[in-house]
């Protein structure tokens, strides 16, 4: 009577963890979408920006999330279909891919932790050399684009304040036609707008563009961080699900071959 008990309850809780294992591939799936999607927002929506910064760390973290979430429709797919044929190979594979995640993520949360310590002394150390030795040169366009919109996107003017680009290499060249600050500083921009640095015309916001932009990429690698290892910790549930279910089917295989 007690071994009819032992092989019901097992029954039940192998039924309970296949079950759960399906609820935990929706969330993953729903996770895995989060992280390829903030990966893929922060490399397409903000790639101007990624140009300014001495270190690629901010977007290297952004790829991982690109990565891993690839990984996660793949996975999770594999997932359903090693939960449904209950094969122990397969979930053995889904395991260490569930763990394979895990270790990426985790490392994408901890490079944007990490960055996020010493932003603040990078970009007062290059955003401004960046800016006044880079703009409108030949072969910089890029930056030239994403100060242009930097500018303009945080209602900013100059690293530090407007006064800045009069040490600038296009300020200071007949490229800029008597410009004192590029067009991009005027609040309504017009060509040559910049010749005139009265309130009324640029902007003037104390700290300049290096507390707007310090601001903008905290917060992002706060939610790159946040993304990665939330995510990493629910992929870490999963792998000690999947672990329990292959043991019970583990035991299940034992016993049946007993019993022949």
């Amino acid at each position: 009577m007690s071994a009819v008990y032992k092989e019901d309850q097992e029954d039940w809780l192998t039924v309970c963890l296949k079950y759960l294992l399906f609820v935990f591939n929706f969330l993953f799936w729903m996770g895995g979408a989060a992280v390829l999607g903030v990966g893929v927002w922060t490399v397409v929506e903000k790639s101007d920006y990624l140009s300014l910064l001495a270190s690629s760390t901010f977007a290297v973290s952004a790829y991982i999330l690109i990565l891993a979430g690839s990984l996660v429709v793949v996975t999770g797919f594999l997932g359903c279909c090693a939960v449904i044929r209950e094969q122990r190979s397969c979930l053995s594979t889904y395991f260490f891919f569930l763990l394979l995640i895990f270790l990426i993520e985790l490392v994408a949360g901890v490079l944007a932790y990490v960055y996020y310590q010493r932003l603040s002394d990078e970009l007062k150390q290059h955003l401004n050399q960046t800016m006044i030795e880079n703009y409108a040169q030949p072969g910089k366009e890029t930056i030239t684009s994403a100060v242009d919109r930097l500018q303009q996107d945080f209602k900013c003017c100059g690293s530090n304040n407007f006064q800045d680009w009069t040490q600038s290499v296009y300020i200071l060249s007949t490229q800029a036609e008597n410009r004192v600050v590029p067009d991009s500083c005027c609040k309504t921009v017009t060509p040559i707008c910049g010749v005139r640095d009265h309130p009324s015309n640029i902007y003037k916001v104390e700290g300049g563009c290096i507390t707007k932009l310090e601001q903008f990429l905290a917060d992002h690698l706060l939610i790159i961080g946040a993304v990665g290892i939330g995510v990493a910790c629910l992929q870490l549930a999963g792998a000690l699900l999947t672990a329990c279910f292959i043991y019970l089917l583990y035991k299940e295989e034992e016993e049946d071959f007993g019993a022949l």
